[in-house]
């Protein structure tokens, strides 16, 4: 976890590394929206956005940018259920 905040109708948003062995480095951003943490249980939070790059700085700075703005998390998040709805079939 290279950062997390709280977001203001509970839940949270967290910029996480993910591990790679090929010398490029990789984060996400995920969002946990639930606020109690037993409806947590089992749940994958939303990955609204992933960078890779030359170094851990230029990535976490292109995500920290999203992650700290709660307009680019929610549209990321629409972003998100937008593309569920498009690979279900539905909509």
């Amino acid at each position: 976890m290279l950062f997390t905040r709280e977001l203001p109708g509970g839940g949270f948003v967290a910029i996480e590394s993910v591990s790679g062995a090929d010398g490029v480095y990789r984060a996400r951003i995920s969002v946990e929206r639930r606020r109690d943490p037993e409806r947590r249980l089992g749940h994958t939070p939303p990955v609204i956005a992933m960078a890779e790059g030359p170094s851990s700085e230029s990535i976490f700075e292109e995500l920290y940018r999203i992650a700290i703005d709660n307009v680019e998390v929610s549209r990321g998040i629409i972003r998100w259920q937008a593309g569920r709805k498009r690979d279900s079939g539905a909509g």
